[in-house]
């Protein structure tokens, strides 16, 4: 379910490379968790499966960091940066994420919630 709060954040964030990423990670997680409910908390677009987090697209100047809640037990991939329970990516303009990658980490990660 999209939400327009979601959409005017990304639309206004000021590089173009920023809101490509955001879209591509925002329409991954819609095609990984169909019934993800999306909204804006702490200034930054979260992604809810049951009421619970599942994702997090949060921006910063130079890169975009994207978060999977609930990966205690998930094996990640050297780059990876957080805790325990949630991992996140940092997708810089040169970069080229793994969108296949992010989507098989997301369902792991999500299965359980």
């Amino acid at each position: 379910m999209m939400n327009q709060e979601v959409s005017a954040f990304i639309e206004n964030l000021s590089q173009p490379w920023q809101i490509e990423v955001s879209n591509q990670l925002r329409q991954m997680v819609h095609q990984v968790i169909p019934e993800a409910e999306e909204r804006i908390q702490y200034k930054k677009p979260h992604f809810l499966k049951h009421g619970h987090y599942a994702a997090v697209i949060s921006p910063s100047k130079d890169a975009i960091a994207f978060m999977i809640m609930n990966s205690s037990g998930l094996t990640f991939p050297k780059g990876f940066e957080g805790p325990n329970e949630r991992k996140w990516l940092k997708i810089r303009k040169e970069d080229t994420p793994d969108y296949g990658l992010l989507s098989d980490l997301l369902v792991q990660a999500s299965s359980t919630l």
